[in-house]
């Protein structure tokens, strides 16, 4: 079964954008200027980093102070 992708003229889109994103569907939408479609709005994937919390234990070693540049300085000088 075929579905016909939802279109909406760039002029409606301008005129209704906020509410257009407001009401996206997971299919997007596709915009025509002059009946040719010039560009697909389509709702971002929500990103999921909790995989990546302690993903790196265990594999970087620090090595002297992280709080030092190592270079001996005078504040009064």
């Amino acid at each position: 079964m075929k579905t016909r992708k939802k279109t909406i003229s760039a002029s409606e889109f301008k005129a209704k954008c906020l509410k257009i994103l407001d009401e996206l569907g997971a299919e997007g939408i596709v915009v025509e200027k002059r009946g040719k479609p010039i560009a697909k709005v389509i709702p971002v994937d929500p990103a999921d980093n909790s995989k990546l919390i302690g993903s790196m234990k265990g594999m970087i070693k620090v090595k002297g102070d992280l709080l030092s540049t190592g270079i001996k300085w005078n504040a009064e000088s």
